[in-house]
């Protein structure tokens, strides 16, 4: 299986070297001088990685074959995907990679549906589900021990405990504008207004 591990940014200083934009979980691993990873553009790669390092909170790598500063540039917005086994677990307990994560069906803990995960979004603080519900439209759910509380991949579903506002917000925003539509003469007029689980807090893995 093929994973989006991450995504070439801009070139840095004359040598070659690229700021990245890392999806994974473990760029340690997916992300380390030798690695071979495919490209999107296929055209891009495959691409071997000679150096990484971290410089001001970045990671910087530099690929082999790529020598300047005008070829790290050719090489902008190009993605970098890792294969894996995917019966392959990430080591940490509580930890997931993207690909387990997607399509999984999102309920609460009283089994009342709420939609479809269908994009992992990392942030630097915490990852969010981005979840479809079933009339098309979309939830953003912090992926946080307190508001999700279970995984369980072979009934591929995710259940949340979530706090008010998070998943029924436009009922709230609704109800609230219908009571003040009350208070007036006329009737109101109502309008319609994204890994491993992190405490509150929030960390990066």
């Amino acid at each position: 299986m093929q994973l989006v591990v991450a995504r070439i940014g801009r070139a840095h200083g004359i040598k070659g070297e690229v700021t990245v934009e890392v999806r994974t979980d473990e760029p340690e691993l997916r992300l380390a001088p030798g690695a071979v990873l495919a490209t999107d553009p296929a055209s891009a790669g495959p691409l071997t990685i000679a150096t990484g390092r971290v410089h001001s909170g970045r990671l910087l790598l530099r690929f082999e074959g790529v020598a300047d500063r005008n070829a790290a540039e050719a090489l902008r917005n190009t993605l970098l995907i890792a294969e894996i086994d995917p019966e392959e677990l990430p080591e940490g307990e509580d930890e997931y990679y993207d690909h387990q994560l997607i399509d999984l069906d999102v309920v609460t803990e009283d089994g009342t549906e709420v939609g479809r995960i269908t994009e992992i979004s990392h942030l630097p603080s915490q990852d969010l589900f981005i979840v479809e519900r079933p009339d098309g439209s979309e939830v953003m759910i912090p992926f946080v021990e307190e508001i999700v509380t279970g995984i369980d991949l072979e009934e591929q579903k995710a259940v949340i405990a979530p706090p008010p506002g998070l998943i029924d917000d436009r009922a709230e925003i609704a109800s609230a504008r219908e009571e003040s539509g009350a208070d007036r003469e006329g009737p109101g007029a109502d309008r319609e207004e994204p890994a491993e689980a992190r405490e509150e807090s929030g960390e990066e893995s």
